[in-house]
């Protein structure tokens, strides 16, 4: 049960890069992935804006055939973990489908990933059919491109990886939350190596119209975009949805040091409660945020005082931004005023499951290049959000740890720490 876990491999789809150079470089940059929503007419909603992901063509990274058997959020999936294969050095030479299938040993190599919604384009467009031409018309494919489980499925077929292939839901926490039960079983021996992160397509008619309802979503800066997702800062209005997949080689030490793999980081903790509170809202005390934070430094065997940077979950929305603040100091004390903590999403949106895994690589990133990622558009503070939010600007120093912390609709709460590895 003690065995470290290190990650060896990195996969990004975002809407500021689909690759982890140009994710990396973007952070650096401050730059905003929101713009007009291009996917469908936006003519009948309040809500135009999102951050949707650029260029992607899914037959870069896997064959055609198998795309066109996959929702957009497994493609992205499956197109993240090629690229973290790859970097791992665990991609083997194509088959003759072109399939590239993993050098490790295939029952010893694991799939944990985070979904919240599935394919809801898939969704969508099936039940126009059911209710426009009757059930007869409905598309054939309907089940499997639309349950959750889907990328894994897909993702194991490809590469084929034949150990345990699990799909964690818990909203918006459900890829921290698929990270953190990756690293249980690699500790416990379960398996050697974990293809793991989130991913979430859902900038769709009825997933947009939806959170619209529910008054979540960013409305006010329909004109300036890119100045929509505002985390922290007083003229925040609510979150801007993105979408995107983030995905991590996570393998025991053991392992990677036999086949001399390079060593990004250490998976040094992670930490899980449930605020047991509302279905939307999070615990306005701050405990059940707080509590995971604790559970994290205390499975990594480390204090507060050991974290540089912690990425928020920093949505952009009035009740959470100053919930999560009062989370930090409880589980940080007065460390938290000491320590860099900052929102991607500013530059993401939210991209709901995938969240989890892109922004794990965020912290990965921040320790590698030593740099604290800027939550932008923080032009006018909050009052109550009185943290060093590295406001607009991405700031350098040597970081040691990292944490990034997920809440999620339903009260879940999950946090996951990554630090140097020194040997």
């Amino acid at each position: 049960m003690n065995r470290k876990v290190v990650v060896t491999g990195m996969g990004v789809i975002s809407p500021i890069g689909n690759s982890v150079e140009e994710y990396r470089d973007a952070l650096k940059a401050g730059k905003s992935g929101v713009g007009p929503i291009t996917s469908f007419d936006t003519t009948d909603f309040d809500v135009t804006i999102a951050g949707e992901v650029k260029d992607f063509d899914p037959c870069r990274w896997i064959n055609k055939k198998d795309a066109r058997k996959m929702s957009r959020f497994a493609q992205m999936a499956a197109a993240a973990a090629t690229q973290a294969i790859s970097e791992a050095g665990l991609l083997g030479e194509a088959d003759e489908e072109g399939r590239r299938l993993i050098t490790s040993d295939p029952y010893e190599t694991g799939i944990v990933l985070g979904n919240g919604i599935g394919g809801f384009e898939m969704v969508s467009a099936s039940f126009l059919k059911l209710i426009e031409k009757g059930p007869k018309r409905m598309l054939p494919l309907t089940v499997p491109l639309m349950i959750a489980n889907e990328a894994a499925g897909n993702i194991s077929m490809i590469f084929g990886a034949k150990g345990p292939a699990y799909t964690q839901v818990t909203a918006c926490a459900s890829g921290t939350d698929a990270l953190g039960q990756a690293l249980d079983l690699i500790r416990c021996g379960r398996c050697e190596v974990i293809i793991s992160g989130g991913t979430e397509a859902c900038i769709v008619p009825f997933s947009v119209g939806a959170f619209q309802m529910l008054k979540t979503l960013s409305t006010k800066w329909s004109a300036t975009p890119e100045k929509a997702s505002r985390p922290f800062d007083v003229d925040r209005d609510g979150f801007v949805l993105g979408e995107g997949a983030g995905v991590l080689i996570l393998e025991s030490v053991e392992h990677a040091k036999k086949r001399g793999a390079k060593i990004l980081a250490e998976f040094a903790g992670y930490g899980a409660s449930a605020d047991a509170y509302h279905i939307t809202a999070p615990d306005p005390s701050g405990m059940g945020g707080g509590t995971a934070v604790k559970n994290a430094l205390a499975d990594a065997g480390m204090k507060p005082e050991d974290i540089q940077y912690y990425n928020a979950h920093g949505t952009s929305t009035e009740i959470n931004d100053p919930t999560e603040t009062k989370m930090i100091k409880y589980a940080f004390g007065d460390h938290a005023y000491r320590m860099k903590v900052s929102s991607t999403k500013s530059m993401t949106g939210h991209c709901v499951a995938g969240s989890g895994g892109l922004e794990a690589i965020a912290c990965v990133l921040a320790i590698q290049n030593g740099f604290y990622p800027p939550t932008i558009n923080l032009d006018n503070p909050d009052p109550e959000c009185d943290l060093d939010y590295v406001p607009n600007k991405v700031q350098y120093g040597e970081i040691a740890a990292a944490a990034s912390g997920s809440l999620g609709f339903g009260g879940h709460n999950g946090v996951v720490i990554f630090r140097k590895y020194n040997g």
